[in-house]
């Protein structure tokens, strides 16, 4: 199913459908089938035009962000928090060692952050290898650099290396939960992507108090035209449709039990 999973993601995203639909419209050319030539290659335009052009994927991308709001205050006291994957290079960690960090980087800044003011509180860090090949770290074999080179201690750290996506972060997470007698745990990752992990997390009977990171839109966007920035809106639209299609194959799955989960 992982592997199915990746394949399926690489086939639907954006721009894997522009190139599709073109190809099917070459086919169609190729056997004498003009209107429907036409219908191909205008739906691949429509499609590339979104997500170059417009805001779409800054809008849908905001809509995720804002279903879980931050709370406004840090907790009184804090027991455990459970950072999930996604915020390093790994293939450069897994070649040269290091912590090489992403866009997504505010997951673990954030963690430290808490971990430094709660000096008590235990950390755990779910990611493994998401990769096709299975020959990368991981980020949590990378966190336990990332956290020592600040002088958190070792004995504080819960790494689950085993995990290659979200799924399997809720799953793994709540047996690692349950062996070191923890619970109420905060559960820090990119706002966007806490609507499918709260799901999940829910689904697998780990209570959880969100707490989003990783901000990618100001949270005042309308849909408009836009030719300012095509890459930065190309990647938008990829990371919205990523976590959209992801929403709607776990409910169909019977992984969550709603199609966009609620506070």
């Amino acid at each position: 199913m992982f592997v199915f999973s990746k394949l399926f993601w690489n086939a639907v995203q954006p721009l894997s459908l522009v190139f599709l639909f073109g190809s099917v419209c070459l086919v169609l050319i190729w056997f004498r089938r003009p209107r429907l030539a036409a219908a191909s290659l205008s739906l691949a335009l429509i499609i590339l035009f979104l997500t170059l052009y417009t805001t779409l994927g800054s809008v849908l991308l905001q809509t995720l962000e804002a279903r879980f709001p931050r709370p406004e205050r840090d907790p009184a006291q804090l027991g455990c928090m459970i950072v999930l994957g996604g915020a390093f290079e790994t293939e450069v960690t897994t070649a040269r060692g290091g912590v090489d960090l992403n866009q997504a980087a505010d997951r673990f800044v954030e963690g430290l952050r808490l971990a430094m003011r709660y000096p008590e509180a235990k950390i755990l860090v779910s990611g493994g290898d998401g990769s096709l090949s299975g020959v990368l770290e991981g980020d949590a074999a990378a966190s336990i650099r990332f956290f020592e080179a600040f002088g958190i201690s070792r004995d504080r750290l819960i790494a689950e290396t085993s995990s290659r996506n979200t799924d399997e972060n809720a799953q793994n997470s709540r047996d690692l939960l349950a062996s070191n007698g923890l619970d109420d745990c905060l559960l820090i990752t990119s706002a966007f992507h806490m609507p499918r992990s709260v799901g999940l997390f829910r689904k697998a009977g780990v209570e959880v108090t969100p707490w989003p990171v990783d901000y990618r839109t100001a949270g005042n966007l309308s849909f408009a035209l836009d030719f300012t920035q095509p890459t930065l809106n190309a990647q938008q639209m990829s990371t919205a449709a990523r976590e959209w299609v992801g929403l709607a194959a776990y409910r169909a799955l019977g992984r969550i039990d709603a199609v966009f989960p609620a506070p």
